[in-house]
């Protein structure tokens, strides 16, 4: 890629047009990783942590699916875009990190990379939030698109 493809001739902000494109299934998978203090990881209770606020893995799930319907109100030249499908899973790895995986999915014009990495990202802010009472040592250390599918270029991050 040689340009950025939100600029138009002029040099000012456009939205991609996409209207010659062909409607393809299109998916996208991205990860967020929160490492948690140990005065967090305390907490935990077969794989997930139980706080004041509720279950802390499930309301994750939720809010990051909720986001990723809306992250064409968040990003601003981003195509509103309805799912076909949004799946977040969240496990705990050997190193003690909260592993948050979305997956994002739809039949369309474009691509669904953003709202993988939105939903990717709201599931560990919402995380942050709900055990940030516990301690504010919690870091958000990274989110990745780790692959997209089905539009003009493949892309597979290799782990």
């Amino acid at each position: 890629m040689s340009q950025f493809t939100h600029l138009g001739e002029n040099g000012q902000p456009a939205m991609v047009n996409v209207a010659a494109k062909a409607v393809t299934l299109r998916t996208a998978v991205a990860r967020s990783i929160v490492v948690m203090p140990p005065a967090v990881l305390q907490h935990f209770a077969d794989g997930q942590i139980r706080s004041p606020k509720g279950a802390v893995f499930q309301t994750a799930i939720i809010a990051g699916i909720m986001a990723a319907k809306k992250t064409g109100e968040l990003i601003p030249l981003c195509h509103p875009l309805g799912l076909d499908n949004c799946s977040i899973e969240i496990h705990v790895n050997q190193q003690s990190e909260v592993v948050i995986t979305c997956t994002a999915s739809l039949t369309a014009k474009t691509g669904v990379e953003m709202e993988a990495l939105v939903g990717a990202s709201i599931a560990a802010l919402t995380i942050y939030d709900m055990c940030k009472a516990l301690s504010h040592d919690i870091v958000i250390k990274e989110t990745l698109l780790m692959e997209k599918t089905g539009g003009k270029s493949d892309f597979r991050r290799a782990e």
